[in-house]
């Protein structure tokens, strides 16, 4: 089954959301989880029951590799020089 992008997380039936180890217990997490079509949904975690956006594995696995080699840091601190 397909998920469009905008779905509602509740109306995704039973998914497993997972966040970072590091995560905080006050809701500033993105979650993720994987559907039964394999795509994976990522989510507010601060909005658990709101929107998401579903991206196909090879997009997160792009996604991932360049937060490892840092090409996402000046996201974290838009003004550190």
């Amino acid at each position: 089954m397909s998920h469009p992008n905008g779905t509602r997380a509740a109306d995704l039936g039973p998914v497993t959301w997972r966040r970072p180890a590091g995560g905080t217990a006050d809701g500033q997490n993105v979650e993720f989880a994987v559907l039964d079509d394999g795509q994976v949904a990522v989510r507010n975690a601060r909005d658990p029951e709101g929107p998401v956006l579903v991206y196909t594995p090879a997009e997160i696995s792009a996604f991932v590799d360049g937060a490892k080699k840092g090409e996402f840091d000046d996201m974290v601190d838009p003004f550190r020089d």
